[in-house]
């Protein structure tokens, strides 16, 4: 196959996943967010450690830039969705206590 025929079939996938993903998150209950926030989690970690070890064998710059970058919006993917459960997850604690405040 040649360069560009790579690229578009690149391209394709790319696209073919945005709408099924599309697709398949906007008919998900929101009673059921939290419970799907949380695998979506796990494979998250598991996309970062894939982009870290993309970084790892990366050779030429622009390979490097990509991986660097990836590494960066996993981590922040990661963090920003445990934070979000988190919060909901406060949001239906019938305790009263928030963490880490001692009383």
């Amino acid at each position: 196959m040649t360069d560009v025929t790579i690229l578009w079939t690149a391209v394709y996938i790319a696209m073919l996943a945005a709408f099924t993903g599309y697709v398949v998150i906007s008919r998900v209950p929101a009673i059921l967010h939290t419970p799907l926030m949380s695998g979506s989690n796990f494979i998250h970690g598991i996309v970062l450690v894939g982009a870290m070890v993309a970084l790892g064998l990366a050779t030429t710059p622009l390979e490097q830039g990509i991986g660097f970058v990836a590494v960066i919006l996993g981590a922040a993917n990661v963090t920003g969705g445990y934070i979000v459960t988190e919060r909901i997850l406060q949001m239906f604690d019938r305790s009263g206590k928030k963490p880490g405040k001692e009383v």
